[in-house]
């Protein structure tokens, strides 16, 4: 199942929606039909109308000769390199009324109802969510502010596999790293249709957005959530006296291929049979939980958000900084920060592809000779790198004396003094 935000006017829709059919049988699935989502927007404020999208959704049936691989992730797999398509023809091309094209979902699993809502409009505005017959084991719900993005309906959580309480204050570095490393990419999950899903990130979400898009392909290309969410937001493990070594060697050899996704950040993240949350290693974001006699397993930044009879609590909780908890339904069961770890840092020799490997600078031979560069074209190459003035400033004191500069902080205000205002 598929959920659309498409543009009102009925040209543009049709449009979106001939090309994104036509995407689908290229990559040999069979479209069994669309639907418009029944929506109510009567309790919505102007700035939400205003943005408003028209909900659609398409029911796509799996041909299984055109997958790649028998595992269980084979068809999820081709829905992502048809939505990855997608947005690249539709959103991001020449298709008319591509701008307001979106896709909050299209997953065998899993169904995103969301946008620029408050927790109780959902059941009013998604008429689907009042239906007895909709049901769900899980479900993940988050309501919050934009901080350093607009707001939209794009914007609005969940996203596909996660929501998230927080900041990602090394997004940058991340974004530019993932991309960098493109070029090198393999997999034999995607084979041929790994192409097809690049660039994995698209730089116009925001940093919730972008960290789902990198957990998506990590995950698709076969790797566990939890697996994933230790890659990364890993614990501070470089100078963990106590971590046994096997942890240790997990994340090491990890940190060779990924940076943290480093920031104050709760995120719960889901695939369709197991949930669970995970907490930033400073623990700068709180995440509760209760534990119901009856199985109900409840997590929010506070206690309360439910109203639970203290009768009916089992075991009650806080997610710790750095820790991981999990609720696979299919075993029917909560899997302990423990226990995730111990499995993942076990399933694969870590240390020993580390001793065998790893190469560090001080393993490199020191270099015959050092070459002199022609001091008369110094300042052609600094011209050339992009140095200024300012830059050979705050460089000098650390060249000489290994000192931090002292400077100003460039505020060009007027002093009060010389004011002729109030």
């Amino acid at each position: 199942v598929g959920m659309l935000f498409l543009p009102h006017d009925p040209d543009a829709r049709r449009a979106c929606e001939e090309r994104f059919d036509a995407i689908v049988r290229e990559e040999g699935q069979t479209v069994l039909g669309w639907r418009t989502v029944p929506t109510d927007n009567s309790s919505l404020g102007a700035t939400a109308i205003a943005g408003e999208p028209f909900v659609r959704q398409i029911f796509i049936g799996r041909v299984a000769d055109a997958l790649i691989g028998s595992d269980a992730l084979a068809f999820e797999r081709k829905l992502y390199v048809i939505r990855k398509r997608a947005e690249q023809a539709i959103r991001y091309g020449d298709v008319p009324g591509g701008d307001r094209f979106y896709m909050p979902s299209l997953s065998c699993r899993t169904i995103v109802y969301k946008g620029m809502l408050l927790p109780e409009q959902m059941t009013g505005f998604y008429r689907d969510l009042s239906e007895p017959d909709v049901e769900s084991a899980l479900a993940l719900v988050h309501s919050r502010f934009s901080t350093n993005t607009f707001p939209s309906w794009e914007r609005a959580h969940p996203y596909r596999y996660l929501i998230h309480n927080g900041e990602i204050n090394t997004l940058r570095g991340n974004i530019n790293w993932m991309h960098a490393r493109q070029s090198t990419f393999v997999s034999e999950a995607f084979g041929d249709d790994l192409a097809k899903v690049l660039p994995v990130i698209n730089q116009d979400g925001s940093d919730s957005a972008m960290f789902d898009e990198a957990l998506e392909f990590l995950y698709l290309a076969g790797r566990s959530l939890p697996h994933v969410m230790m890659m990364m937001i890993p614990e501070p493990w470089s100078n963990h006296a106590t971590m046994p070594d096997d942890k240790k060697a997990f994340y090491e050899y990890h940190s060779t291929l990924m940076e943290p996704w480093d920031g104050p950040a709760s995120i719960g993240f889901t695939d369709g049979t197991v949930v669970g949350a995970v907490l930033d290693r400073n623990g700068l974001r709180p995440s509760r939980y209760y534990v119901t006699k009856d199985g109900l397993v409840i997590m929010a930044s506070e206690v309360g958000v439910l109203d639970i009879e203290p009768s009916r609590v089992l075991k009650k909780g806080r997610l710790e900084p750095g820790r991981m908890f999990l609720v696979d339904t299919a075993q029917g069961r909560i899997i302990d920060d423990e226990e995730i770890k111990h499995g993942m840092a076990a399933a694969y020799p870590y240390r020993a592809w580390l001793d065998e490997n790893l190469l560090t600078l001080d393993d490199l031979p020191e270099p015959v000779t050092v070459p002199e560069f022609d001091h008369k074209t110094v300042l052609h190459r600094q011209k050339a790198f992009g140095y200024t003035a300012e830059t050979l400033k705050v460089l000098r004191p650390m060249l000489a004396d290994a000192k931090e500069p002292v400077g100003a902080m460039g505020n060009d205000t007027p002093l009060a003094v010389l004011s002729d205002q109030p």
